[in-house]
């Protein structure tokens, strides 16, 4: 196995009121998370506002007017190094001037919209080998995504399940995502649209997974405070190191049926301080999910 030399940067998407794609609804975007300090925490990842900077709409139903969002964002924390890659179909990738600036840019930033358009769009072409060969090889290449574009980073992804029914048998869908990083699960816009129920039913048809939910509120403060980051780092390695502790070894649980009533509720909210300090959802409520042999 390669470990990539590359850095990734998932966004959780508040900034990215495009479209809801559970209520059908589009709206126009107003992407401010500039303020947030998070456009210019990849900027400085990627060695500054001179950088190169490619923006990728393909998720977006409304990409022109993303695109723009995106130049006039980056324009307002002084980088003038930014171009937009409008690719809507897979005969897109084949364009020689795409993949040459693929090859010479900093940054590639994926939009938010659906993530399965860029699963099925980029998946097995020239032009997405070409960008996971920069990030497996290039220590200074970043690959940043927000939203839709954060949730297609792993190689198992979401693709469709309204929050509101994500308890059914079913009604999560999951297929192969873009695999810059295995073994986890990313979900956005993860407490303002409720989907903590839904990640649980992606990890637990999925248990080699681990759950990360992105919370524009928890991204946002480890951006401007660096002591509430490093903080929330500590408290990442900690849950992480926990569930590798519990699954490498193939540790199984049980838990009766009469343990239940009164162990699901302690596993429920241990679970939501671990998921809100942290963004992962993996401690306590994996184990717990399993040992219930469901």
């Amino acid at each position: 196995m390669q470990f990539a030399k590359g850095k990734l940067i998932a966004i959780g998407g508040a900034e990215d009121k495009g479209t809801d794609l559970e209520k059908g609804e589009i709206h126009r975007n107003n992407l401010n998370f500039f303020e947030l300090g998070i456009l210019r925490r990849i900027v400085e990842e990627s060695g500054g506002p001179l950088s190169r900077i490619e923006v990728i709409t393909t998720a977006s139903t409304i990409p022109y007017e993303v695109g723009d969002n995106y130049l006039n964002a980056f324009g307002k924390i002084g980088c003038t190094n930014v171009d937009v890659m409008h690719i809507r179909n897979r005969a897109d990738t084949n364009n020689k001037e795409y993949q040459q600036r693929i090859a010479t840019c900093d940054v590639v930033m994926f939009s938010g919209g659906n993530q399965l358009r860029l699963s099925s769009i980029f998946g097995g072409t020239a032009l997405f080998q070409k960008i996971m060969e920069r990030y497996l090889n290039d220590e200074r290449f970043v690959i940043a995504g927000t939203s839709a574009g954060a949730m297609a980073m792993s190689n198992t992804m979401i693709y469709e399940g309204n929050a509101a029914r994500a308890h059914l048998k079913s009604e999560v869908k999951i297929t192969t995502g873009l695999g810059f990083m295995d073994n986890v699960i990313f979900d956005s816009h993860f407490e303002k649209r409720g989907r903590f129920v839904r990640l649980a039913q992606a990890v637990a048809s999925n248990p080699s997974c681990i759950g990360i939910g992105l919370g524009a509120g928890w991204l946002s403060s480890a951006a401007k405070d660096p002591q509430a980051g490093a903080c929330a780092t500590a408290a990442l390695g900690a849950a992480l190191i926990a569930h590798a502790a519990l699954c490498l070894p193939k540790v199984r649980l049980h838990v009766r049926p009469a343990q239940e009533w009164w162990l699901a509720p302690i596993v429920g909210v241990a679970t939501g301080l671990v998921t809100a300090s942290t963004g992962v959802f993996a401690i306590p409520s994996v184990p717990y999910l399993q040992a219930l042999r469901l």
